[in-house]
């Protein structure tokens, strides 16, 4: 349920460095906070080109439970958002670790060296 090759962050956000590493990183939410927040009916996230500092409010995730923020989980600017949200928001309950993914930052490698592992989050979150 939490991928070992993924970072994770205490609000619930994972990041991904591609085996190939490109210079960005991918952003998404956790299983767990899918499951929390029940069907996700809109998502807004920042916009290409937008530099984010990490820990800070980049974003919202609509759900028919309530609204929740996304945080920046790496400093950097935003290369990529998935365009495919805006019509389908519910990919991000489907697939959280595939097609639901929500934005990508330009990051180095390092950026995610203070996050979490998979076996630290699952501590975290009591699984």
């Amino acid at each position: 349920m939490y991928p070992d090759d993924l970072s994770y962050t205490s609000e619930h956000e994972w990041v991904r460095v591609p085996g190939e590493h490109d210079g960005s990183v991918r952003i998404g939410i956790t299983q767990y906070a899918q499951d929390a927040l029940g069907d996700i009916v809109y998502v807004s996230l920042p916009v290409v080109g937008e530099l984010l500092e990490a820990g800070t409010t980049c974003g919202e995730l609509e759900s028919t439970k309530s609204v929740s923020d996304v945080y920046a989980p790496v400093s950097g600017e935003v290369v990529a958002v998935n365009e495919a949200l805006a019509a389908t928001p519910e990919l991000v309950n489907t697939d959280p670790y595939g097609a639901g993914w929500l934005f990508e930052v330009a990051a180095d490698a390092s950026a995610v060296a203070d996050l979490m592992d998979a076996a630290a989050y699952q501590a975290e979150i009591g699984a």
